[in-house]
């Protein structure tokens, strides 16, 4: 009991004041979750919960994205790649084909990914990491990464591996896609914003 509490006493306390990047979390978050439920829908027939299968409607049934049953396959995986500098990704969504591993971390990139910006992900540096790490989706083998950006009037920009430094650009009002990797598949951009 002592050296917990000496240990308590070593370790500074979390500050209990929430800045700014509060609203952006608010605001971030419902897209990130509307975003992998979307992606998730399209690649899953449904889930159980309670012991009940429940099959999925992308358009009527947002609670699939909480990752219940074959969905959670989907949610926060991790990816091993095999790069120089990196031997993981983890997007904030993602569309993957190959092998299911169980809970382990899926074999190979994902053939869509999507990356949501956070607070700190604006400046020049921030622009050069998001660009490093989207060579990084590619050369893992991604074919499309979609730069979300809640606070941009281009909200999402889908870079394709074949044609990498010319993304096409969605607005509000706008369905985005995310071909070749994900076939047929569409998003209304104004569905981030839910």
């Amino acid at each position: 009991m002592i050296e917990l509490q000496q240990e308590r006493e070593r370790v500074p306390a979390v500050p209990r004041r929430l800045g700014p990047g509060i609203a952006l979390g608010a605001a971030a978050g419902p897209a990130v979750f509307t975003l992998t439920w979307l992606v998730l829908g399209f690649v899953s027939r449904g889930y159980t919960a309670w012991g009940v299968y429940v099959p999925y409607s992308p358009i009527h049934q947002g609670v699939s994205g909480l990752g219940l049953g074959e969905t959670a396959l989907y949610m926060n995986a991790a990816f091993i790649v095999n790069l120089p500098n990196r031997r993981s990704i983890s997007p904030d969504a993602a569309f993957y084909t190959g092998k299911r591993t169980g809970m382990k971390f899926l074999e190979g990139a994902p053939v869509f990914a999507a990356e949501v910006r956070s607070e700190n992900d604006y400046g020049p540096a921030a622009e050069q990491t998001i660009a490093d790490k989207r060579a990084d989706y590619f050369a893992a083998g991604t074919l499309v990464v979609w730069d979300v950006d809640l606070l941009d009037v281009d909200v999402v920009k889908a870079y394709k591996a074949s044609d990498p430094e010319h993304p096409s650009v969605y607005r509000r009002g706008d369905l985005a896609e995310a071909e070749p990797a994900v076939p047929g598949w569409t998003m209304p951009v104004d569905d981030l914003f839910v």
